[in-house]
Parts: structure tokens; sequence; C-alpha cells
């Protein structure tokens, strides 16, 4: 293993430089003009699996984006992993708020500054160069490999759950992993064991025909801006506690024992505060910080457009307002019954002085993990050998849906080994990422891959 991880620490540049050649391609899935981006990111990442020597290289269409799979296997005795990603990215704006431009990769303080720096293709290249560290020096791998990399997460996997339907026996494995999480602090590193669910909705509200003269026209017509705020400011109480009719209904409460852990974590709600530069926190009552933002559902505005937006002043009566509404879910929650409930409530709460849609997006189902599954212990130990500290093991407020996939569909659980910080700023202005932590990385994923065997 020493000549594994001896290869890792003289070629980190050449490796930094590859993940940089990725990073300039603008592969924005929610882009249409970008299509031709996401294929390119798409050729680069097979061309270089086929390049470090992994068989059976396959880049497949589908409706949308292609998905790239191969295959490195080296015995059926052997446990298999597969290895997911995501090479599309969120769209870099603003960009006016960039200090660097958001596909010029760029080194400050020890880390890369780039969109997917990150999310998720500096991640997940972790275990690209993790296994092309086994390839390139001929040691054998210690067990099977699998890559699946998509080019669709960003817009909710269209097209993924069904590839993996129809492609159980390629995907066939022993645990899924993935690197799209982060680490609970700097220099701690920690496994994410749970992630909570999704229900993502849009809501317009349609007034008038056209927008209108507001001396004219208001007070003899509902604003649909004031209709939508309205509405809005009815979805939950002062105390943070969301107000749709039986959302809460199969929501599993918070253990003793799940609380205790989470006291355990290092957390300081003032270098929170600080970090934010926000005078107060807010959130559901009875329930700390942590316990908010990974453990309990929630219910938040992600986007608000009505009337005039330029600088100045339009005296103009919108004829049409909406808003974008994230709903974050934890066990048993299911996203469709949300969805149907949140519109019923929506619909219940609404004037009949205007025509209410509500539409749902994308979602997924939450999922927590045992710990005491194997290869998380052998995550744990394998972090712990590189980091030189004991990994923490906590839940993230984030969803990555395709997790309640894997484990509905192929039957496994998955391994969330993040090496990603808070601060890295995801689906945000100067997104970045740690350079150590990307070196790190590859050694801990190198580590994983040869620890497995003695776990399983």
């Amino acid at each position: 293993m020493s000549t594994v991880q001896d290869y890792i620490d003289k070629n980190i540049q050449t490796f930094q430089n590859q993940l940089f050649e990725l990073l300039r391609i603008p592969s924005i899935s929610t882009d249409s003009s970008r299509k031709e981006d996401i294929r390119k990111a798409a050729r680069f990442l097979s061309g270089h699996l086929e390049e470090i020597g992994m068989d059976d290289v396959r880049l497949h269409e589908t409706p949308g984006h292609p998905i790239i799979t191969a295959q490195k296997i080296v015995d059926d005795a052997l446990p298999t992993v597969l290895i997911y990603g995501h090479y599309d990215v969120q769209p870099p704006d603003p960009e006016e708020l960039w200090d660097t431009p958001p596909f010029e990769p760029t080194v400050k303080n020890g880390r890369v500054y780039a969109r997917g720096a990150s999310d998720d293709k500096g991640q997940s290249f972790t275990h690209i160069k993790s296994v092309a560290s086994y390839l390139q020096t001929n040691t054998e791998l210690p067990v099977n490999v699998t890559f699946i990399l998509e080019g669709e997460e960003e817009i909710g996997s269209p097209n993924l759950v069904p590839f993996i339907k129809d492609n159980r026996g390629l995907l066939a494995c022993d645990m899924v992993l993935i690197s799209d999480t982060a680490m609970f602090g700097e220099d701690q590193p920690s496994i994410t064991y749970g992630l909570r669910g999704l229900a993502y909705m849009e809501v317009e509200v349609q007034g008038p025909n056209r927008d209108l003269h507001s001396g004219v026209y208001g007070g003899a017509v509902d604003n649909p801006a004031n209709v939508l705020a309205s509405i809005i400011a009815q979805l939950k109480d002062d105390d943070g506690v969301i107000r749709v009719e039986g959302f809460y209904d199969d929501v599993k409460p918070m253990t003793p024992e799940m609380r205790e852990a989470y006291q355990k974590l290092p957390h300081d709600d003032e270098e929170y505060k600080k970090d934010l530069d926000l005078q107060k926190l807010h959130g559901e009552k009875g329930y700390t910080t942590l316990e908010r933002a990974s453990a309990r559902p929630t219910l938040d505005v992600n986007g608000l457009w009505s009337g005039y937006q330029k600088e100045g002043a339009k005296t103009v009566l919108p004829a049409k307002a909406g808003a974008k509404i994230s709903m974050r879910l934890v066990p048993d929650q299911d996203p469709k019954q949300i969805a149907r409930l949140f519109t019923e409530h929506v619909k219940s709460i609404a004037p009949d002085t205007v025509t209410i849609t509500v539409d749902e997006h994308h979602g997924g189902h939450p999922i927590v993990i045992d710990l005491d599954f194997y290869g998380l212990k052998a995550a744990a130990q394998a972090f712990e050998d590189i980091y030189e500290k004991e990994a923490l093991f906590a839940r993230e407020g984030g969803s990555i849906p395709i997790v309640a996939d894997f484990k509905k569909i192929l039957g496994v659980n998955s391994i969330l080994m993040g090496f990603g910080l808070t601060k890295d700023a995801l689906h945000s202005p100067n997104e970045s990422f740690s350079l150590k932590d990307f070196h790190r990385g590859i050694k801990t994923s190198a580590r994983f891959l040869e620890l497995l065997p003695e776990y399983s």
C-alpha cells in the first residue's frame, strides 16, 4: 500500500492539473445552451477512465445527458464498490459576485476557486485518482470497482433511476461510494450517515390578463404579489413550525440517543453566526441548530419573482407572481405525499380573486444508514489513518436523492465519504475546494479500498 500512497504524493501536482482541466468545462446542466459542454466533460472523463486502465468504459446516451460507466473486476469473491459522482454543475450566477472567473480555476491560500471545485468534480475525481494510483503502479486493486458518473444531478437526475433499473447487472455491487458531502469541520473528518429528502415546488399566482397601472387599478384588483406574500406568510408560524396540514404525520421523532449524539459534535452557535454575519439564529422551537439543520424537516422559499425588477420606479400592478419552494424531509416522510399535501394547503388558503398553479419539480426520499454497516467502519478507519484523527458520524441537511434510489433498486447502502467543507460555498459565487483535502481525499479513498476486505 505504501507504493500507492507514495505514488499519490509524488503525482499530486499532475492530479491537480487534470482536475483543473475538468473544472474549465462549463458543464451546466440547467442551461440547454451548454449541452455540448456537458458532452465535452463526459468525453473528458470517459477518456480519462480509459487512460488510467479501467475496463469496459462506456458513454451511455440518455434522453438527456450521457451517463458514464467503467469497471475493473479483480475477483468475484471480493467486495464490489460502485463509485458514483456527477460532472454537471450549478450555474455560476450571479457572476458579478465572483472574485475570479468561475470556469478558470484559480488557486488562492491553498484552495482552488471554480464552479464545481467541490460539488462535485473535485470530490468525485478523488476516487478516479485513487483507483488510477493502483492501476498505474501495477498494484492489484483490493476490491472490484465500478464507476457511474452522470451529468444531470443538478436537475434532479431524471434519467439516472431508469438507467439503474435497466442495468442492475452492470451495476451490481456490495455498496456505493459517494463523495458529495462535507466534513464536520476543517481537519475533522466525518462520515455522513443520514440525508434529508426533498420536495421541490413552484407556485404561480395569476391575476389580471396583463400588468396594470397601480394608480388606475390599485384597490380594485387583487395584486398577485400581495397574494403570494400572504400565502408564504401562512406556511410557517413564528416558531418555525410548518403549518401544512399533515406535514409532520410521518416524521420519526428524534430518540434521546440521537439527541445525545448531536450534543457530542463540536459546534459553536456564536462561531456559526459570525461566519454568516448574523446577529441571531432562527429555527424550529425546541431544537438545537444542528438538529434543525439536519434532522428536522424544513420549508424554505428559494426564489421569488413578480413585477418590476430594474432600477428606478415603475408603478405597476403585476399580472403574475411566482415562488420556488423547497421542503427538506426526514424519515419517514414521502416526497410525493408531501408535494400533495403542500399543493392542497396552498390552494386551500388562496383567495378566489386569483388563479393558483402549483407544480412539483423533483424530489427524493430521506435515508439513514445503520452505523453497524461494515463499509462505514472501514471508511472511518481510512479517515483516521490518513487524517490522524477519529472520524465523527453526522447527519446532513442536504439531499442526495440517488442514495435512497440505490438502496431501493440495488439493495445496497451508500458510504458518504465527503472531503468538502461548509465554507466551500456550494451553489454560491466563489465556490472552492481545499487542495489539501483533494490530496488527502485521494489517499483516504485508496486506504478505504485497501481496508474494505478486512471488514467484510
